[in-house]
């Protein structure tokens, strides 16, 4: 498979939109909301258009990922500006091919280039440490809320940045999905039935990590 990487514009919003409901429909949770996520953070002053990549196999888009702006807040109250991606999105059966990778390669390249130095995630560390992500603990970094968290994770652009940075991880607060505004969206798709998932149960554990 060939891919093509290439900047999303206006006309690919509803085809990411739909893409990125199936790659995520009750994967997580029953149904899913990040298609709508997707839509609303295009919306928001925190995302970063520099950074919203589609990979095209065959004139179709089969992937995307999406990144926004971020902060560290210190244990003072300085805020220190990183970035942050998600949804990270691949068309199901293409996924396990390389795809995703080849999309966090490239946006990580180019992130850098823009100055960017340093990415915090959630996700699965077993799949993103791959990529040179390490839990944020490494860094002292905690949620929003105070706790070390396994599924936040953290990858230095630029080496040593995050050294002597302790502090929280706040992400946009466009993440914060209305989950009836969402519902309402998402009658605007095809119907699919929402089920409970192996995949769900995982996902719970590793978010449920904490401490």
């Amino acid at each position: 498979m060939q891919l093509k990487i290439r900047l999303e514009t206006e006309n690919d919003y509803r085809a990411v939109e739909e893409l990125t409901r199936e790659a995520f429909w009750n994967v997580h949770v029953p149904g899913c909301c990040e298609h709508y996520l997707i839509h609303t953070l295009r919306k928001s002053g925190d995302f970063i258009p520099k950074l919203d990549f589609v990979a095209v196999s065959d004139g179709h888009i089969v992937g995307h990922i999406a990144y926004s702006k971020a902060r560290l807040l210190d244990p003072s109250g300085t805020s220190h500006p990183v970035v942050t991606f998600g949804p990270l999105s691949v068309l199901p059966p293409l996924q396990k091919q390389g795809v995703g990778s080849t999309l966090i390669n490239h946006s990580l390249s180019e992130a850098k280039k823009k100055g960017d130095k340093a990415v915090f995630i959630y996700g699965d560390p077993r799949y993103y440490s791959r990529f040179g992500f390490h839990c944020a603990e490494k860094y002292d970094i905690k949620t929003s809320f105070g706790k070390y968290a396994v599924a936040l994770l953290a990858l230095e652009l630029c080496p040593g940045v995050l050294c002597g940075i302790s502090g929280r991880f706040v992400e946009s607060t466009a993440y914060d999905v209305d989950m009836k505004t969402c519902e309402e969206f998402d009658k605007t798709f095809p119907p699919k039935e929402k089920s409970h998932t192996p995949t769900q149960d995982e996902f719970k554990v590793i978010a449920s990590l904490m401490y």
